[in-house]
C-alpha cells in the first residue's frame, strides 16, 4: 500500500518509518463494540466483504491453490493509495488555519478510479478508506469500469463563506493534481454529502486551467457538474431514480414477494424515508409516481407522520421555504423513532450505523433499501435475515448516480451529448416506418374509401419525436440496474444465500474484480 503524506511540516515516523498518524485522525475502526458507536464504517464494510470472501474461497475450480485465492482476496480488500494533505487557508477575516484532508484510491485493478467529494468536520481516514471500498464494490456490482476511490475533507461547510469554500476546494485540487490523484483516466471525483455542481464546477475549471491545461479530454476529471460545464441532463436526480429502479427490481418480483409475504408491484405498499436530502426527495417523488405511498419523513431536526401520505411536492415546497420539514402543516410530528414505525418499506438515505443491534429488532418493514451507504451493521443485518426481512443493499440500490456519472464522463470523452448525432435521423425514420405502414394497408384494401390514416398515439409520439438526453440516461440507468439486480439473483441462488442479498452483490462484486485480476495478473 503506498501512503504519501503531504504538508507544511515533515510528520513524525513511528517505528520502521512508518507514518504517525495524530491520535485525533484516527477513525472509529476496531472490533466490533469497542466504542459506545458500535463498529466503524470500516469494520462494517470489511466484515461485510470477508463474509463473501469465506465463499469465494471454498469455491471449486480456482487456479493457483487457496493460498493463490486468498492472496488475491486479500488484494482487493486493501486500499493501494492513500494520500493526507494539509494546506493553510487565510479566512475572510485574516485569521489562518490548516485544512485537512484525504483523497483514497481503493482499487486499482480498472482505470480511472471513482468517488466521491465529501465535506465533512467528522471525516476520517478510516471513513474515507470505507467509502472508497464500497464504491470498488458498488462499480463492480453495476459494471461500471472503475476502481473505487474517495475524497475527505475536514471542514463543517456551515461555517465558511462561499468565497471560502472555493479556496478549500481549488487548493486541495491542486494539492491532489500534483500527486496524481485526479485526472480523467486516472481518478475521477463526483458529488458526496455537503457537496454538489459548485464544487464540481471549481475542480474542473482548476484542473483544467492548471496541471491539466494539454488534456483534451481534461472535462472528464469530475463529474456531476452544471450542464455547462460538461455536465449531464438527469445526474441531480440519479441516485433517487437508482433506488426506484432498485426497489422496482425486487417488489415485482413473485418469488422474493412470496418469501417475506407482501404482495408484488408499488400500488397500496407504504414507505418511510430517513433523510430528506437530494436522495431522499428524489425516492420519494419516484416512489410516489409509481403509486407507493409516503407516511412518515425524518430529518435530523425531527421527523412527520401522516398515515394518509405525504405530497413530496408539497412537502418539497414546505421545507425549500422554512428549512425544516418539521411543522408541514399537513402532517402530525412523529415523536418516536421513525426506524420503527411500521411501514412495507423504509428506506435509510441519510448516514450510516442507523440501523444497529439495539433497534433491528423493532423495525416492522419487510423491505429495508438502503438509499444511504453503509445504514444497517452487521449485527443488524443478522438479525434482519433472521426475521425474514429483504435488506437491498447500499452496493446495489444507490449505484445510480454513480452509474450516471459514468454516462457523464463517456459524454465527456466523446465530446457530444447524447442523441445528438441521431435524434433527426431516428425522428424521420419513425415517420417513414408510419407512412410505409399506411401504403402496404391503402395498397391492400385499395383507396375506394378514401386514405387509411395511420396516427400514433401520444406515447409514441412522445418517444420518437422528444427523446432528450434525459430520457436516453434514465433509459440506461433502468437497463443497469435491472441487469445488476438479475446478477445479484441469479448469485444468491447459486450460492443458496436465500434473502441475503448484500452476500449476493459482494460476491458479485468480488467475483469481477477477481477475474480481472487472475486474467491480467500483477505488472510486478
Amino acid at each position: 500500500m503506498a501512503v504519501v503524506v503531504l504538508g507544511a511540516a515533515a510528520r513524525r515516523l513511528g517505528p520502521g518509518g512508518a507514518v504517525a498518524v495524530p491520535r485525533r485522525c484516527r477513525g472509529t475502526a476496531g472490533p466490533a463494540g469497542d466504542s459506545p458507536g458500535g463498529p466503524g464504517l470500516l469494520t462494517m464494510v470489511e466484515a461485510f466483504f470477508k463474509r463473501a470472501a469465506a465463499r469465494v474461497e471454498t469455491g471449486e475450480g480456482r487456479r493457483g491453490g487457496q493460498a493463490w485465492v486468498r492472496g488475491i482476496l486479500e488484494t482487493i480488500r486493501r486500499c493501494s493509495c492513500i494520500l493526507e494533505v494539509s494546506f493553510p487557508l487565510r479566512r475572510d477575516s485574516g485569521t489562518w488555519e490548516v485544512v485537512q484532508g484525504w483523497r483514497v484510491q481503493h482499487s486499482q485493478h480498472c482505470l480511472p478510479c471513482k468517488g466521491g467529494v465529501r465535506f465533512s468536520s467528522s471525516i476520517s481516514v478510516d471513513e474515507v478508506k470505507a467509502l472508497a471500498a464500497l464504491m470498488t464494490y458498488k462499480c463492480a456490482v453495476v459494471d461500471l469500469p472503475f476502481g473505487g476511490a474517495m475524497t475527505g475533507v475536514r471542514i463543517d461547510p456551515r461555517k465558511y463563506s462561499e468565497h471560502e469554500l472555493e479556496k478549500i476546494t481549488r487548493h486541495f485540487t491542486i494539492q491532489i493534481a500534483k500527486k496524481g490523484f485526479i485526472g480523467p483516466g486516472i481518478d475521477v471525483l463526483a458529488p458526496d454529502l455537503s457537496t454538489g455542481e459548485r464544487e464540481m464546477s471549481w475542480i474542473a475549471d482548476t484542473y483544467s486551467h492548471t496541471l491539466g491545461y494539454r488534456d483534451i479530454n481534461a472535462q472528464a476529471c469530475v463529474t456531476g457538474k452544471p450542464i455547462s460545464q460538461g455536465g449531464i441532463h438527469g445526474r441531480l436526480s440519479a441516485t433517487g431514480r437508482g433506488v426506484l429502479h432498485g426497489i422496482e427490481n425486487y417488489i415485482t418480483n413473485t418469488e422474493y414477494m412470496d418469501r417475506i409475504g407482501l404482495s408484488p408491484g408499488f400500488p397500496g405498499k407504504t414507505f418511510v424515508l430517513q433523510g430528506f436530502g437530494k436522495v431522499g426527495l428524489y425516492t420519494m417523488k419516484y416512489l410516489h409516481e409509481y403509486g407507493a405511498r409516503c407516511i412518515c419523513v425524518g430529518e435530523t431536526d425531527g421527523a412527520i407522520y401522516n398515515p394518509k401520505g405525504i405530497d413530496p411536492k408539497e412537502l418539497e415546497e414546505y421545507e425549500r421555504g422554512h428549512g425544516t420539514v418539521v411543522g408541514f402543516p399537513k402532517a402530525e410530528p412523529c415523536d418516536g423513532s421513525i426506524l420503527e414505525v411500521p411501514c412495507d418499506i423504509l428506506i435509510p438515505a441519510a448516514i450510516e450505523k442507523q440501523l444497529t443491534r439495539e433497534n433491528a429488532p423493532r423495525v416492522q418493514a419487510k423491505i429495508i433499501a438502503e438509499a444511504a451507504n453503509g445504514p444497517t451493521t452487521p449485527a443488524a443485518h443478522e438479525i434482519f435475515l433472521q426475521r425474514n426481512i429483504l435488506v437491498i443493499p447500499d452496493v446495489y440500490v444507490n449505484a445510480g448516480g454513480v452509474t450516471v456519472s459514468f454516462f457523464e464522463w463517456l459524454k465527456n470523452l466523446n465530446h457530444v451529448s447524447y442523441g445528438r448525432l441521431s435524434f433527426k435521423y431516428e425522428r424521420e425514420s419513425s415517420d417513414y416506418l408510419l407512412q410505409s405502414v399506411q401504403h402496404s394497408l391503402e395498397q391492400w384494401f385499395g383507396k375506394a374509401k378514401g386514405e387509411i390514416p395511420i396516427v400514433p398515439s401520444p406515447e409514441f409520439k412522445a418517444r420518437v419525436a422528444s427523446a432528450s438526453e434525459k430520457d436516453i440516461v434514465y433509459s440506461g440507468l433502468a437497463y443497469t440496474m435491472e441487469q445488476s439486480a438479475k446478477q445479484i439473483m441469479t448469485t444468491a441462488a447459486r450460492y443458496n444465500l436465500g434473502l441475503d442479498q448484500r452476500t449476493a452483490a459482494y460476491l458479485c462484486a468480488l467475483e469481477k474484480v477477481f477475474t480481472v485480476y487472475e486474467e491480467a495478473g500483477f505488472t510486478y
